[in-house]
């Protein structure tokens, strides 16, 4: 995620609150360092930045006093390199005359710090904003202006990303969009860039949008943009935004939530762009080889996508995962596992006091301890021996849903190498997840309108599909307070298909493979009258049988891995779905009655 704003003015002034102005409009965006730069005409870059929220390394180091007429500010949300004042951006180059800093992932960034030694340059982080730095300075220093330099180091630099670049003696900063957020504004003297439009309204509503594989060099009061690919300018004018900063913040959606349901799609392509490259990955699996058991460890939303996990491994890789509870990790396993054994804790936060609490079982028994984490840094991350990061940048919203289908992606990457087999094709999904919102846009007001008359219902699974009932079960009870329960679809008979009466909802999640099983089920409920949904590729048979279905768009895959990429895009429609049936309720789906983002009690 991270978040980056660049500002140009006329006359030398005291930026300092311009600055933290606008490092707490993108806080949102990370809080795991701060730092800015200004760049004198004559002289060194002020350069003041180190781990903590924006408020705090403000004072900390006296932004407000912070003066010049060009300045840099980024607020970090770690993937690369773990959060210290030398990993914080911005970063210098090796002379200390250029100053850049980024939002996004270069995913061959160690590659790409290796080589910059090689060459002889200063390397002073494990941070791929320093990369973008480097690789501007390697053609500079040929003899190269700013634009081609950065033109040419688009070609080194890998990955989705943004940043900004300046240098001592220029009059002007310069800016490239490739992937992630940009957006400038322009007065009648002054123009500025950040990561995203709340960053700058406040300054101004004369914007400028930027698009990927665009470069803006500006100045006070002025701007030029070059295509990357030729090197041609483009003249774009200058719009007026009438958005508020809280509607902008959320990218236009009425809620984060749905915001960040839409960004799945993308934020799933920087994760496989970063499994792809990781060097950690090759670490995480050996220790899984050698493994006698394997545990996948977690908590709510993280504990639904271990046990898909659980069924990935064993389907995909022939190897056992057991998925298990934190809290009952201690009483069940913990007297019978030692160091032959592995442990996946899977956590948002990193933070979980559960999560933490089974991790001080496992390492009294010598247990081998891995993470799936979001944000570096935690605790969680501290104590594995290995980690992967999901890098979904800061979810706002308290439903997890991003955090979800990047932590089943990673595990459905694990078991598809662990097995031996080409991770190719999971580039397909992140497109797949963008098809399956649009398509299944139309489809969901009706079961809306038949799930707001009830305040009971299941969802059922089977398979590949049971952990996805229990995740769209929970979405609906943390936002809509209904009592809805996730159910293995063939244990529905032994005991609650007495809750059925007349029009009674039941949701059915069917893979292609569990199709007649799934109708079996869904007559059991209709032959006692109730109501049924059913979510899965398109089957007559499905809809045939149920009085409703949602359709997801079929997969372009091998027919081994149709369900395992359906139990991954299935989620997707109950997200929605209870998203919009919080919304008929009256209530606010981004922040649930009686629950927290991150549960450090016990």
């Amino acid at each position: 995620m991270c978040g980056i704003f660049g500002i140009v003015t006329k006359e030398i002034q005291n930026l300092g609150p311009v600055l933290i102005s606008a490092g707490e409009r993108l806080s949102y965006r990370g809080y795991d360092t701060v730092g800015a730069a200004t760049l004198p005409k004559q002289g060194d870059i002020d350069l003041r930045k180190d781990t903590g929220k924006i408020q705090e390394v403000a004072e900390k180091y006296n932004f407000k006093d912070m003066s010049g007429d060009r300045a840099i500010l980024q607020l970090r949300w770690a993937t690369f390199g773990a959060p210290s004042q030398i990993n914080s951006q911005p970063h210098l180059d090796s002379d200390g005359d250029l100053v850049g800093a980024h939002n996004g992932n270069v995913v061959n960034n160690v590659e790409l710090m290796q080589q910059f030694r090689e060459e002889g340059m200063t390397v002073r982080s494990e941070n791929d904003g320093e990369s973008c730095v480097h690789a501007v300075e390697r053609y500079y220093d040929q003899g190269n202006d700013m634009v081609e330099s950065i033109r040419m180091a688009t070609k080194d630099l890998e990955g989705d990303y943004s940043f900004v670049i300046g240098k001592v003696g220029d009059d002007r900063l310069y800016a490239i969009k490739k992937g992630s957020g940009l957006v400038a504004g322009i007065t009648e003297d002054m123009t500025c860039i950040g990561s995203d439009l709340p960053s700058i309204l406040p300054i101004t509503r004369r914007i400028v949008r930027l698009y990927d594989g665009e470069i803006i060099t500006f100045w006070a009061g002025g701007y030029e943009i070059t295509r990357v690919e030729d090197g041609s300018k483009i003249t774009r004018e200058p719009e007026i935004s009438e958005e508020s900063i809280e509607v902008a913040q959320k990218g236009g959606y009425d809620h984060f939530m749905l915001k960040e349901i839409h960004e799945q799609g993308q934020v799933a392509g920087e994760l496989l762009h970063m499994l792809d490259r990781s060097t950690d990955l090759d670490q995480f699996l050996d220790k899984l080889q050698g493994a006698r058991n394997i545990y996948l460890i977690a908590c709510g939303t993280s504990f639904h996508a271990g046990l898909l996990g659980s069924v990935y491994f064993n389907q995909l890789a022939g190897k056992a995962a057991i998925p298990v509870l934190a809290p009952q990790f201690a009483a069940q396993y913990g007297s019978s596992v030692g160091p032959k054994d592995v442990g996946i804790f899977i956590s948002q936060s990193g933070e979980t006091k559960d999560v933490l609490n089974a991790i001080e079982t496992a390492k009294k028994h010598g247990m081998v301890i891995l993470g799936l984490v979001n944000v570096v840094g935690s605790t969680l991350t501290l104590v594995s021996e290995v980690h992967l990061p999901l890098t979904c940048g800061y979810e706002i919203s308290v439903p997890a849903t991003k955090t979800y289908c990047n932590q089943v992606l990673t595990l459905l990457y694990l078991a598809l190498r662990y097995g031996g087999h080409d991770t190719g094709v999971l580039h397909k999904v992140p497109e797949m997840m963008d098809i399956t919102l649009e398509e299944i846009s139309s489809q969901i007001k009706p079961a809306v309108d038949k799930l707001s008359e009830w305040d009971d219902l299941y969802i059922l699974g089977y398979g590949l599909t049971y952990p996805v009932a229990l995740e769209g079960a929970l979405k609906l009870k943390e936002i809509t307070y209904v009592h809805c329960e996730g159910i293995l679809s063939t244990e529905f008979k032994h005991g609650p298909l007495s809750a059925v009466s007349d029009g009674y909802p039941v949701i059915f999640v069917s893979g292609p493979d569990d199709v007649p099983l799934i109708i079996s089920g869904i007559n059991e409920v209709t032959c006692r009258g109730g109501h049924v949904i059913a979510i899965g590729f398109e089957d007559s048979r499905l809809e045939g049988n149920a009085q409703e279905t949602i359709i997801i768009p079929d997969v372009d895959v091998s027919e081994n891995l149709r369900p395992a990429i359906l139990a991954l895009l299935s989620v997707i429609p109950l997200q929605v779905l209870s998203y919009h049936c919080s919304l008929s309720r009256g209530y606010d789906p981004d922040f649930p009655r009686n629950l927290s983002k991150t549960l450090t009690v016990d």
